[in-house]
């Protein structure tokens, strides 16, 4: 069985950083949108709009494969 990774999460920019009681935000950095995916001890690197990044990034790839598989990360790098 192949696993797919979700979609990313984007963000969306409001007039007023004002959050309501409870929720949480998160500042957005300039950097490298990506998706780490781990899937049968392979891991894959790719950019929000799904182009592979790994032969740009093998020291994320090489630490990645560490994690368990079924495992998605989505960050900024």
């Amino acid at each position: 069985m192949t696993w797919t990774p979700p979609e990313p999460m984007l963000s969306t920019p409001v007039p007023k950083p004002d959050l309501l009681p409870g929720w949480a935000g998160e500042q957005k950095w300039d950097g490298f949108r990506a998706l780490v995916s781990v899937d049968a001890g392979r891991a894959v690197l790719r950019s929000r709009r799904g182009t592979e990044m790994s032969p740009a990034c093998p020291e994320v790839v090489a630490g990645a494969v560490q994690l368990p598989d079924a495992t998605a990360l989505d960050g900024v790098m």
